[in-house]
């Protein structure tokens, strides 16, 4: 499977609505606090979205709503794996992204057999208060090392130039959040990523 090398990570459809049609080919839905029935109406909206533009939609953590809604790629942190019934997971065929910090999550991970792994916060980033000090981009490339041809994304304190650099440390995947979300031109910035990932 080959992915799209940005990958914006937003919190409600409406972004989705703005993004996918200048580009984006992969893009993560992350919902954190709201009813079952509120994260389904947006993923069957962002999935109908996603579908009429040939971008691959990501959910956050709700997987048995992704199953329930036709989706087809849900991706889980540290804490969401504990709490996944991975039978279940991989009887409705979905695809698996995962969060990595350090050593012994990825050795956790990887029997998994994730379809694309995540490292990060690899910069400083203003998103949440972190446990983890940058990873910086020696780590990265270490990290590409490790997982071989599994995709790897680099997240966390991106711009576009930082973006360029991981990219050439060794990501696969530059992903963002705030880079895009708070910026005052945040279409202009998507194509601004999309033009450094397409090089």
């Amino acid at each position: 499977m080959v992915l799209a090398r940005f990958y914006p990570i937003v919190d409600d459809v409406s972004w989705i609505v703005r993004l996918v049609p200048l580009g984006v080919r992969l893009v993560q839905l992350r919902i954190k606090e709201s009813s079952d029935g509120n994260i389904g109406r947006q993923l069957r909206e962002a999935r109908a979205v996603c579908s009429a533009h040939g971008a691959q939609l990501v959910v956050n953590d709700h997987w048995r709503i992704a199953i329930e809604e036709g989706c087809d790629f849900v991706h889980l942190g540290q804490e969401d794996i504990e709490k996944t019934d991975f039978v279940a997971f991989r009887k409705a065929g979905l695809k698996l992204g995962v969060s990595t910090h350090t050593h012994r999550e990825l050795e956790r991970v990887l029997p998994l057999k994730p379809d694309y792994v995540a490292l990060g916060p690899i910069f400083a980033t203003r998103l949440k208060p972190m446990r983890y000090a940058p990873q910086g981009l020696v780590r990265l490339a270490e990290w590409k090392r490790l997982i071989g041809d599994i995709p790897l994304v680099a997240i966390g304190g991106l711009t576009v130039e930082r973006g360029y650099c991981a990219l050439l440390a060794g990501a696969d995947i530059v992903s963002v959040v705030t880079d895009v979300t708070r910026n005052l031109e945040p279409e202009r910035r998507v194509l601004e990523w999309l033009a450094i990932t397409r090089r």
